[in-house]
């Protein structure tokens, strides 16, 4: 039955049904993929692109994980080095080479468990039904006087850049922040450069305000825009 419904779901979005199905019993995998198959085909490209992240994410852990632990065993060490990346997920390789490189040196560093960045967002074009690239973006964090921004007051210099990138091809922006254990709590505000990507439209730029609470340090906040040249969503993705 699952072979089938594969079938069928390649049939109506073009693309094979992606799960991180780590876990999952074919039961669940199959409820799963009834579940999403009455979804929108730009719904479910999020979706899918949301598993096939997790799905690399997890195999690059294990990657690193098992070099780690088989480089321990010798006496000596490869030497440090660090890579600087923007996209998400090979931010992770730096993440894992960076810790094992703090072995080498005796060092005793406390392994993250994060795998990707505490903030993350990707930009879809709802009008074309494809991921929005070139998209200019920036992340700021709430520093001024006053414990949180008010509404209809001004705020001017009460933010400060925590980090900036473009979405790819495949709309995601690079990396926004360091792969840290926990976040900072506070009010984040995160803005689009739409009106370069949409130069007729309606929005000049689009921005994003959030708070993460103390109790929410140690989370994941994907923060994603659906955008057209006339309107725009977002929501907290996982």
């Amino acid at each position: 039955e699952l072979a089938e419904w594969n079938i069928q779901y390649q049939k109506k979005f073009g693309f094979i049904f992606l799960i991180c199905a780590s876990g999952r019993s074919t039961d669940e995998i199959l409820a799963e993929l009834k579940k999403r198959y009455s979804n929108r085909p730009i719904v479910e490209f999020e979706i899918a692109a949301q598993e096939q992240m997790k799905i690399t994410e997890l195999r690059l852990a294990k990657l690193f994980s098992t070099k780690q632990n088989a480089s321990s065993t010798k006496e000596s060490y490869p030497p440090a080095f660090a890579r600087k990346v923007e996209e998400d997920r090979v931010s992770i390789i730096g993440g894992h080479l960076s810790t094992a490189s703090g072995a080498s040196t005796g060092k005793t560093l406390q392994t993250l468990t994060r795998t990707r960045p505490p903030i993350t967002t990707h930009v879809l074009d709802v009008a074309q039904g494809s991921p929005a690239a070139g998209i200019d973006v920036r992340l700021e964090r709430w520093i001024g006087t006053q414990p949180r921004p008010l509404f209809g007051e001004v705020d001017v210099g009460g933010w400060a850049l925590e980090g900036s990138s473009a979405t790819d091809k495949d709309g995601r922006s690079g990396q926004l922040l360091s792969m840290v254990e926990a976040i900072n709590p506070g009010i984040y505000r995160i803005s689009f450069n739409t009106g370069k990507y949409f130069p007729a439209g309606f929005f000049p730029y689009v921005s994003i305000v959030f708070e993460i609470r103390e109790s929410q340090k140690l989370e994941h906040f994907h923060v994603p825009l659906l955008l057209s040249p006339f309107s725009f969503s977002t929501y907290r993705g996982s």
